[in-house]
Order: C-alpha cells, then structure tokens, then sequence
C-alpha cells in the first residue's frame, strides 16, 4: 500500500500518495473536525460489503458525532452512524471468539469489530 490518509481541522479527510506526497482524493461530508481515519477490512463488491485484504473503503470519525465509510474509488459517502458525543479515535479490532459446532470440536470463529473513543472518555464497540 503505498497510500496514508489524514483528518483534519477544515473537516475533509485526505488520500495521499506516499511516494509522489501528492494529495489524491479529498472526501467531504463531516461538519466539524475530523479526528481519526483508518482504512476498513471491508470491501465493496457488487455493492455487497464483504472483508478482504483489497482495501477500498476507509473510515473517518469526528466531532460532528458521525462515523463515516468512504468508497475510495467513487469518492462516496457510504454509510454514516451517528455517535451521542464527537469521535475522537477509531480502530477496526478482529476479535476472535470459540465456538463449539455439532462434532464437539473448538473452531475459533472470528468478527472484526469498529472501537471508537469519544469525547466523554468512553470507548464503544460496535459489531
């Protein structure tokens, strides 16, 4: 990968170029800082959403209590979830749980989950 992403006082989330230090894409849509961007496991497919190692969606958190998921190759505000106080800080965590099926046998079946702190010094886990 040779991208980074980047948040933002003026509210925009940007795509650079590592190897040019050019900006490649800027994503509009939060109304106030944005404090955290990250790239998600996620993957859109056919307008499925399904996880895979080929990143093209990434995730911004900001003080304008929203969580946004970006398409980066249609510029588009996917999905937004609303948050009681401004997001701080975000994180895709895989967390793996055991579970028993029909021969008795362990699996460890696994879930990626959404962390984000907020500015009422919680953290919350969604998924």
């Amino acid at each position: 990968m040779n991208t980074i992403l980047s948040g933002s006082w003026d509210a925009k989330v940007c795509l650079w170029d590592i190897r040019s230090n050019k900006q490649i894409q800027v994503f509009n849509g939060h109304k106030s800082v944005v404090w955290s961007a990250e790239y998600s496991p996620f993957v859109i497919k056919n307008d499925i959403k399904v996880i895979n190692s080929n990143i093209n969606v990434i995730c911004s958190g900001s003080l304008d209590n929203t969580i946004r998921f970006w398409d980066i190759r249609s510029n588009k505000n996917e999905l937004y979830v609303m948050n009681v106080n401004g997001v701080v800080c975000l994180k895709f965590i895989e967390f793996k749980k055991k579970v028993n099926n029909n021969e008795q046998k362990l699996n460890v079946d696994s879930c990626v989950n959404l962390c984000y702190g907020s500015n009422n010094s919680l953290i919350y886990v969604c998924g």
